[in-house]
């Protein structure tokens, strides 16, 4: 019985990067073998192993083969006799499928150590098309690694194309789909993500939505060059360096549903309809809430905070009782960053004042009402919905007062 290091803790322990997890394959071993040294298998069919001690995971090396469509069509073989060779072509990239003996021997038959050089993901055999998730993960890859350089191969691009012309995505779960895609969202260059993804043809079979996105971001770049900093993709990519927040990553991306090049002084409350499409979207993906909740109050708000110093002190109300920020007020800190990235970024602004940013204007809004008391209301009788009613009347009364001592001309 022989044990190796493999996959992204080789990758990465060759890139110098910080190891997460580490992974291992057993040759010359069987289920039993593991079990009488006290290994816990993970699942009934499937010869994956936690280690006693550290809890690891240890594979017996196996081999694949392709019988149904999709990325759940295979049949397993992890008999003793599969050699790690055997094991490691079944791999997607070639700088995947390195393994490390425990001499610190580096084990590389398909030349992923020369890949990680080059800066290249690279598929090792045809048999890459048989697995769709393949697509996605090459796309997380490029946005993990587009830091360091490295690129998708021509010939895996044309492959990838290959597996959406199949239509094999369609057999993709919702669930492997958001998890590869929150993973590149946690990367520092999550718009590469995207980027490949319509690159290989599959944004508009997985994400729609965001595929349109797209098409609206090349027409109007193509139409407004010198307005470049309003787009998603050079947005997103400098959003990303700002904050690791994944709900504002991909708020910021739906933002542009709302966006209204035509009509910048719309003052529309509520846009319904981007965000009913977000909401799909979420929904379809299983989204956590806490990530969904966000994206579609930004979308749906996101006229209104573009023009927050332009609005109603009741309106201002409405929208902080709609995004309970009463209860939630970290909401307030997440929408003021993304207004302010929007204005800063936005080359038709001329800032005169960095008291009409809007998300200062915003913050600073919600700050000068947290000391309403809610007793002095109660001890004057209201009752009901009588004591919401007073408690708004208040406010909006404080926060008019206040905008006119400090921006008279700003509503």
């Amino acid at each position: 019985m022989k044990i190796y290091l493999v996959g992204g803790a080789v990758r990465d322990q060759l890139l110098k990067l910080k190891i997460k997890d580490r992974d291992w394959v057993v040759v010359g071993a069987t289920k039993e073998v593991l079990l009488n040294k006290n290994f816990q298998q993970v699942g009934k069919g499937f010869p994956v192993f936690l280690h006693p001690d550290t809890h690891e995971e240890y594979a017996l090396a196996r081999k694949e083969r392709k019988l149904g469509q999709g990325y759940t069509g295979f049949h397993t073989n992890f008999n003793s006799n599969i050699t790690l060779e055997e094991d490691l072509v079944r791999r997607d990239l070639t700088i995947n499928a390195i393994a490390q003996d425990e001499f610190g021997n580096y084990i590389d038959p398909y030349q992923g150590i020369k890949d990680l050089e080059n800066r290249l993901l690279r598929h090792i055999s045809e048999s890459f098309i048989e697995d769709p998730l393949r697509v996605l993960r090459t796309a997380r890859f490029a946005a993990k690694l587009m830091h360091l350089g490295f690129r998708v191969a021509k010939e895996t691009m044309i492959l990838m194309r290959k597996i959406v012309k199949n239509k094999e995505l369609l057999y993709l779960t919702i669930n492997r789909i958001w998890s590869e895609t929150e993973k590149a969202f946690k990367t520092k260059n999550p718009h590469v993500y995207f980027q490949v993804l319509y690159a290989c043809e599959a944004l508009n079979l997985v994400f729609p939505e965001i595929y349109f996105l797209y098409q609206k971001e090349l027409f109007f770049t193509n139409m407004f060059n010198h307005l470049n900093n309003f787009f998603l993709s050079i947005g997103l990519s400098k959003i990303s360096l700002l904050t690791k927040d994944i709900s504002i990553r991909l708020s910021y991306l739906f933002q542009f549903l709302s966006l209204n090049i035509s009509d910048i002084s719309n003052k529309k409350f509520y846009d319904t309809v981007s965000a009913s499409i977000v909401k799909n979207f979420c929904n379809r993906l299983n989204i956590p809430v806490h990530i969904k909740e966000i994206a579609i109050l930004s979308v749906g708000f996101y006229n209104f905070l573009n023009l927050i110093n332009h609005q109603s002190s009741e309106n201002i109300i409405n929208f902080f009782c709609k995004i309970d920020a009463w209860r939630k007020p970290d909401r307030i800190k997440k929408f003021a960053f993304l207004s302010n990235f929007n204005f800063l970024n936005n080359k038709l602004n001329n800032i005169y004042n960095v008291n009409l940013l809007p998300g200062l204007f915003l913050e600073k809004s919600f700050y000068i009402l947290q000391n309403i008391s809610i007793k002095s209301i109660l001890n004057k009788g209201f009752k009901g919905n009588q004591i919401k009613n007073e408690l708004n009347r208040l406010r909006i009364k404080k926060l008019d007062l206040w905008r006119i001592k400090n921006f008279s001309k700003s509503f």
